[in-house]
C-alpha cells in the first residue's frame, strides 16, 4: 500500500495552522508533523501559501457544500436564506482552522489570514448574490441589487451571531430567522 505523501502534509499542515495559526505555522513543522522531509513538501506546493491556499480552498468547497445540503427547492426565499446562511456561519464558527485564522486576522493583522476572510466573505456574498438572483427569477422576490443585499444579509448574519454574542446572551436561530424577515426580507417579499 502506497503512502499518499501530498494528503498526509495537507492534513499535518492544516491542523498546524489550526493549532498555530498561519504564521507560526513553518513548512519544518509541517514536514515534522506529516513525518516526511521539508523537500518533499516542495514537490507538492511551492511555497507555505500554496499550502495554505489549497487548504482554504478545499474548506470553502465544504461550507458550500454544507450550504446546499439544507436547501430545500420546496421552501421559500427567505427560509433557505436563513439556512444556508447559518449552515455556513455554523460551520465557520466550529471549524478550528476558520476560528483560528479569524483570531490571528483580528488580533495580529497577518495579512495571509486577512485574505483568506476576505475570501471566504467573498464566498459567501457571491453565494447569497446567486440565491438573491435565482428567487429574483423566479419572482419569490421582487428585483433588487442582489450584491448589495447579499452584502447586507450577511452582514447582518455576522452582526447576530457574533457581535450580539460578545454582550449578550447568543440568539437562538429562529430569533435570527425572524430578524432576517423583519428587516430583510419583509421589504424584499412580493
Amino acid at each position: 500500500m502506497s503512502i499518499d505523501r501530498k494528503a498526509l502534509i495537507i492534513e499535518a499542515a492544516a491542523k498546524s495552522f489550526a493549532q498555530f495559526g498561519y504564521k507560526a505555522t513553518t513548512m519544518d513543522l509541517v514536514a515534522k508533523l506529516a513525518n516526511v522531509g521539508k523537500g518533499t513538501i516542495y514537490t507538492f506546493f511551492k511555497n507555505k501559501e500554496e499550502l495554505f491556499s489549497e487548504i482554504f480552498s478545499s474548506l470553502l468547497a465544504e461550507m458550500k457544500q454544507t450550504a446546499d445540503e439544507v436547501i430545500d427547492p420546496h421552501l421559500p426565499f427567505h427560509e433557505n436564506a436563513h439556512r444556508a446562511l447559518i449552515a455556513i456561519l455554523e460551520y465557520r464558527k466550529k471549524h478550528q482552522l476558520t476560528i483560528k485564522i479569524f483570531q490571528e486576522g483580528a488580533e495580529l493583522g497577518t495579512p495571509a489570514a486577512k485574505e483568506v476572510i476576505e475570501k471566504l466573505e467573498r464566498m459567501i456574498m457571491n453565494y447569497i448574490k446567486k440565491k438573491i438572483k435565482e428567487a429574483i427569477k423566479n419572482e419569490d422576490i421582487k428585483p433588487c441589487d442582489a450584491e448589495l443585499n447579499a452584502f447586507v444579509i450577511f452582514k447582518l448574519y455576522v452582526a447576530l451571531i457574533f457581535d450580539w454574542e460578545k454582550h449578550h446572551e447568543p440568539l437562538k436561530t429562529e430569533d435570527i430567522a425572524e430578524m432576517l424577515k423583519m428587516y430583510i426580507l419583509k421589504g424584499l417579499s412580493l
